[in-house]
């Protein structure tokens, strides 16, 4: 990658193999939103049981994002995203052999599980291996990664659906979930070294992150710390959850598309996710270079990108016509995800050495996003009949969203020696 050059240097191998993850992530993410009109055919399901099912992996993600960040930190990338990932494989098949809610409900759990200590653990990676001055380039390149998952997967399930059944599609994807779990397990390792670095690489890396901390973790003013930022990540993960989850059924059941065109709709607005994230990742990296505020770097751009998405949600409560839905919805798309390049870059910033932890703590508001969001979205369509209304909640949360940021400080370190440690 080098830049967009042709020369790969090890840090960007590195890179590669994490923006591959990922892709992979995302597909085994949003891939049954995308299944869910047939899903819920064949299993009797509700809308609001259908808001559930999304929610179920939103529990113990939630929670994994802390346990699985101090463990990334604690026992390094390379074990714990081996691990998380053979559990993801594992959900992803079960989901494919489910009977009812019950079993499809758990399913998601485990996955949940498996994917909670990904992001976090991978952002502790992206700070060991990669330099500090592309930090927010590589946040913005994985997760453009990730929203290309979100693209690719509605026509590459409604594709698996013609040959092997929803159900077969879930399996096919675990095969290829594995594959990459043991082509990281093989190729990464923790530690950068001189080779396969070579001297000037080598000293392009953080300081900050490599430098290894025996004090106890402190969780108590790390947690003070970083809560604004997990504020403003649920507002945001507010608005994310409700495009991974609905924007296949909502132009199936909204607009009474045909999974085909649902799939060419949905692919168009998550594509537009896929430019966001990387845009945004290049202009935070850019504004820092050039001024050396990390204030404008990142809350700036955050601001800008939540400010622009809620107005552009406008129209499609206001117009029923689902071309000018699918425009409007790719491009809130496009400007909601400029944030999460310099919003996962914010935790980099604060806290290198703990750079796991701390995005987990961000996450965390994410993860308890997504518990809440998908369900009252069902909830609010199967009470209201109406699938435009339950946009405006999103609305009022990219505006507290934005009014937010002014609390973040990417520009203060964090030193642990000012914060008092959470008892053993």
């Amino acid at each position: 990658m080098h830049r967009f050059g042709f020369k790969l240097t090890a840090s960007d191998r590195v890179l590669s193999i994490l923006c591959l993850m990922y892709l992979i992530l995302y597909i085994d993410r949003v891939n049954i939103s995308t299944a869910a009109p047939l899903i819920k055919a064949e299993l009797g399901l509700s809308n609001t049981e259908l808001g559930l099912i999304f929610s179920a992996f939103a529990y113990p993600y939630a929670l994994f994002q802390l346990i699985g960040g101090y463990l990334g930190d604690r026992f390094g990338a390379r074990r714990t995203l081996t691990v998380s990932g053979l559990i993801v494989c594992i959900a992803t098949a079960a989901t494919g052999a489910v009977a009812g809610f019950v079993g499809l409900f758990a399913a998601r759990l485990v996955l949940g599980t498996g994917e909670g200590a990904t992001f976090p653990t991978a952002t502790r990676a992206m700070s060991v291996w990669t330099p500090e001055r592309n930090w927010g380039f590589a946040q913005g390149i994985t997760h453009s990664f990730a929203r290309l998952g979100n693209a690719v997967t509605p026509p590459l399930i409604a594709l698996l659906v013609e040959f092997v059944s929803w159900r077969g599609s879930f399996v096919v994807l675990a095969l290829a979930s594995l594959v990459w779990v043991l082509a990281w397990s093989f190729l990464y390792r923790d530690v950068p070294t001189s080779p396969p670095l070579n001297a000037e690489e080598f000293a392009a890396l953080s300081a900050r992150s490599q430098s290894r901390n025996e004090a106890p973790v402190p969780w108590l003013g790390l947690f003070r710390r970083m809560l604004p930022v997990t504020l403003v990540d649920f507002c945001y993960g507010w608005t994310l959850w409700l495009f991974l989850s609905w924007v296949p059924s909502f132009f199936y059941q909204n607009y009474h598309q045909d999974l085909t065109k649902t799939a060419f709709y949905s692919a168009g607005v998550f594509f537009a996710g896929v430019v966001g994230d990387t845009l945004g990742g290049l202009v935070s990296d850019r504004i820092l270079r050039r001024t050396g505020n990390r204030v404008a770097a990142r809350r700036n751009v955050i601001i800008t990108g939540m400010l622009g998405s809620l107005v552009l949600l406008t129209p499609v409560m206001l117009v029923h016509d689902v071309i000018i839905a699918a425009l409007s919805l790719a491009a809130a798309f496009f400007f909601v995800e400029l944030v999460v390049a310099p919003i996962w870059a914010v935790p980099m910033d604060i806290v290198p050495r703990h750079a796991g932890l701390a995005s987990g703590m961000m996450n965390f508001g994410f993860g308890v996003a997504g518990i809440i969001s998908p369900p009252v979205f069902g909830f609010l369509i199967d009470r209201t009949g109406s699938w435009t209304m339950p946009f405006a909640g999103s609305i009022a949360l990219l505006l507290l969203g934005a009014g937010l940021s002014f609390r973040m400080h990417p520009d203060r370190p964090f030193e642990p020696a000012q914060a008092v440690p959470a008892p053993a």
